[in-house]
């Protein structure tokens, strides 16, 4: 007999195989849900509406480290960014640098939210500016944020303030109350509220002029890919079920090679017509997504020591806690 399970995530290329029933985990029929991660983290944080969701690594290391076990964690990785290239800045405020950004305002969604995590890991390494050198401000509320379910108080020697909820990110960088923002969005939902477009707003620009070459030079230097959201099960079912963390491991590994697959058949039309050149085939034929937490070691060891670097948990985890038995070796 089947076990039921709920499960919710934001449906991607990676992910849409599980949801529309291609691929099927063993031993269980799923009931999906296609919630939009903001909402979906911190309904499962605040309520744990669902037996398997997809899940802010940052906010789970924190739940974790401060002794919330109801969740084990899935080596599951559905998003990567290089988040710190990403950074918006006024072009009247003076940054023409990352090191400018001390002594700036700065403006964050949910100070504790994955892809602020990695930004200000990236300030820190590579450019010695800290986490206190900024002053930040930060736009979702106690009731509706990540921070708000696990207990969040800004970070000894840190000051984060509030954005009233009159305003937001995106009306403060517009403003110029704001000097730069990270891991903006821009899409409103039930706990975020800026919802303009920034990026092509000419009184704003990136801070790196080339997005893309500062994301493959911090990648050729350090080795890290950023994980931004993974995956948990309540322990509860993990406990009972020893098998069932594998198998919905290996099903999204099959969903994520669908994908790779149908990526690839589309770039061959390119490369059958002669549009793109030859020597690009190897690198789009390289796998975006790896799951499991050996392939990915280097750079979930970085996420658990930045969160202890900037003052987010108070110890640092081992893999062996974060992740199901089962799937350490993965």
């Amino acid at each position: 007999m089947k076990l039921n399970l709920s499960i919710a995530f934001a449906a991607n290329p990676r992910t849409w195989p599980v949801l529309d029933g291609r691929v099927k985990v063993e031993g269980v029929e799923l009931t999906p849900s296609v919630v939009g991660p903001s909402e979906l983290f911190w309904r499962q944080l605040k309520f744990a509406d669902f037996d398997v969701a997809e899940m802010s690594m940052s906010s789970y290391m924190i739940a974790l480290s401060k002794g919330d076990d109801r969740f084990v964690g899935l080596p599951i990785f559905t998003t990567r960014r290089f988040f710190h290239s990403h950074i918006l800045v006024r072009r009247d405020s003076g940054i023409e640098r990352p090191e400018d950004l001390r002594g700036k305002r700065v403006g964050v969604t949910e100070y504790q939210q994955t892809g602020a995590l990695w930004t200000r890991g990236a300030l820190e390494h590579e450019w010695g500016v800290r986490s206190k050198d900024c002053e930040w401000f930060m736009e979702r509320t106690p009731e509706l944020s990540h921070g708000g379910a696990t207990g969040f108080r800004p970070p000894e020697g840190v000051t984060v303030n509030q954005i009233p909820t009159d305003k937001s990110v995106a009306t403060m960088m517009l403003s110029g109350e704001l000097h730069a923002c990270i891991h903006y969005r821009g899409h409103a939902t039930i706990v975020n509220r800026s919802n303009v477009d920034l990026k092509n707003r000419p009184e704003i620009r990136t801070l790196f002029p080339d997005v893309a070459a500062e994301g493959a030079r911090y990648w050729r230097k350090t080795g890290i890919h950023p994980i931004n959201h993974g995956m948990v099960l309540r322990r509860e079912l993990a406990e009972k079920h020893p098998w069932l963390a594998l198998n919905l491991v290996k099903a999204f590994n099959e969903a994520a090679a669908i994908a790779d697959a149908e990526r690839m058949e589309h770039c061959d039309y390119h490369f059958d017509t002669g549009l793109l050149p030859a020597e690009a085939r190897k690198a789009l034929a390289t796998p975006l997504v790896r799951h499991g937490v050996a392939s990915n070691r280097k750079t979930l060891d970085a996420a658990a020591l930045h969160l202890v670097e900037q003052g987010l948990a108070p110890r640092r985890l081992e893999m062996e806690e974060i992740f199901a038995k089962s799937t350490i070796e993965l």
